[in-house]
C-alpha cells in the first residue's frame, strides 16, 4: 500500500499503461488525503476573470455549476468571489453562509448602493472564497431597480470599485483571481446586470434535448446584450451536466453541443449523482461533502479545464 504522498507523486505523472479504472482510484484516494488539490495548483490569471453563471432554462445545474466550480477553482490554489444573484439563495445555502433577512447582502449592493467590500464575507471552511448572499430582499429588488438611474450598471460599478478586482500590476497579489455570478433562471434586470457586468459567460447545459432550444434563447440574449450594453461579453465556457452515458440521447445531446461550439465545450462532463443532489442539504458543495465521489473529481476536472483556458483577449 502506497503512502499519500507517493500517491500525490503518481498523480502527477500517470503511467501510460495505467487503466481508466486505476486511475479514477487513484484520484479518488488523493482527493481523499487532500493532496489531490494542495500537489497539483493552478497558475493564477494574470487579472480577475469574471464569470456570468446563466441559463434561461431552469434545472440545469447552474447553481450547484457555480458553488463546485468555486469551490473547486479556491482548492486549486484560486481566490474565488461568489456573487448570488437568485431571490432563493441556494448558492449563499450550498456555501454555508447566512442569507436571512438583515444580512449583508446583493440587495444592499444592487438597491441601496452599499460597497462589495462591505456586503461580502470570506468562507469559514474554504480557504481563498468570499461569497456575497442573496437575501429574501433581493425578489424585490427587479421592481426597485426600475426607477433607478442607471439600473443595469449598478453591479458593474460596484466590481469596478472593488480595490481586489483588476490586473496583477494594479492590484498585486490580493486581487481576485475569478468571480463567479449565479443568476436567477429567467431574464430580468437582475440578470441584466450580471451579463452587463461580465466578461465571461459560462453556460451549464443538461445533456437533454429541450436543453438544446433553451440554449439558443439564451445567444440571442447575450448577443443583444453585446450589441447595445456590453460589447465586451464573450461565450467562453460551456458545461455539459447531469449526464448520463448509458443513454444515447445524452450522447447525442453531447456531440451536437460539441459539434457547434468546439473548444468552448469544455472536455469535462458533470455525471448525474446522488451526492451531487444530496450535499446542499448539508450546507455543503460537493466538494467538501465527498471530496472523492465523481461528481466532485468531475467539477475539480472542469475548473482545472478553466483555469488553464485562458481569458479571452
Amino acid at each position: 500500500m502506497r503512502t499519500a504522498g507517493q500517491l500525490a507523486e503518481a498523480g502527477r505523472t500517470y503511467d501510460d499503461d495505467s487503466t481508466p479504472l486505476a486511475r479514477a482510484a487513484e484520484q479518488s484516494v488523493l482527493a481523499r488525503s487532500g493532496h489531490l488539490h494542495r500537489d497539483r495548483p493552478a497558475a493564477r490569471p494574470d487579472a480577475t476573470r469574471v464569470f456570468v453563471v446563466a441559463n434561461q432554462k431552469g434545472g440545469v445545474g447552474k447553481t450547484t455549476t457555480t458553488v463546485n466550480v468555486a469551490v473547486a477553482l479556491a482548492q486549486l490554489g484560486q481566490r474565488v468571489l461568489v456573487i448570488d444573484l437568485d431571490p432563493q439563495g441556494n448558492a449563499s445555502t450550498a456555501l454555508g453562509v447566512d442569507h436571512h433577512r438583515g444580512v449583508p447582502s446583493t440587495y444592499d449592493m444592487l438597491v441601496d448602493g452599499e460597497p462589495l467590500a462591505d456586503v461580502m464575507s470570506e468562507s469559514d471552511e474554504i480557504a481563498g472564497l468570499w461569497v456575497v448572499p442573496a437575501t429574501i430582499d433581493l425578489a424585490g429588488a427587479e421592481i426597485e431597480l426600475v426607477s433607478m438611474v442607471a439600473r443595469e450598471t449598478r453591479l458593474q460599478t460596484a466590481l469596478v470599485g472593488h480595490p481586489w478586482i483588476g490586473s496583477a500590476a494594479d492590484v498585486g497579489d490580493e486581487r481576485f483571481d475569478y468571480v463567479l455570478i449565479d443568476c436567477p433562471p429567467s431574464l430580468g434586470l437582475l440578470t441584466l446586470n450580471a451579463l452587463v457586468a461580465g466578461r465571461e459567460m459560462f453556460i451549464p447545459i443538461q445533456a437533454e434535448y429541450y436543453a438544446l432550444e433553451g440554449l439558443g434563447q439564451l445567444l440571442e440574449t447575450v448577443e443583444m446584450v453585446r450589441k447595445h450594453l456590453n460589447q465586451r461579453l464573450v461565450v467562453t465556457t460551456i458545461l455539459l451536466t447531469m449526464y448520463d452515458a448509458r443513454t444515447r440521447l445524452a450522447a447525442g445531446v453531447a456531440s451536437e453541443v460539441r459539434e457547434h461550439f468546439g473548444s468552448e465545450v469544455l472536455k469535462t462532463a458533470i455525471p448525474r449523482s446522488v451526492r451531487v443532489s444530496e450535499a446542499p442539504s448539508y450546507g455543503q458543495t460537493v466538494m467538501t461533502y465527498d471530496p472523492a465521489s465523481a461528481g466532485a473529481l468531475s467539477y475539480l476536472e472542469a475548473a482545472r479545464e478553466i483555469a488553464t483556458m485562458g481569458a479571452p483577449q
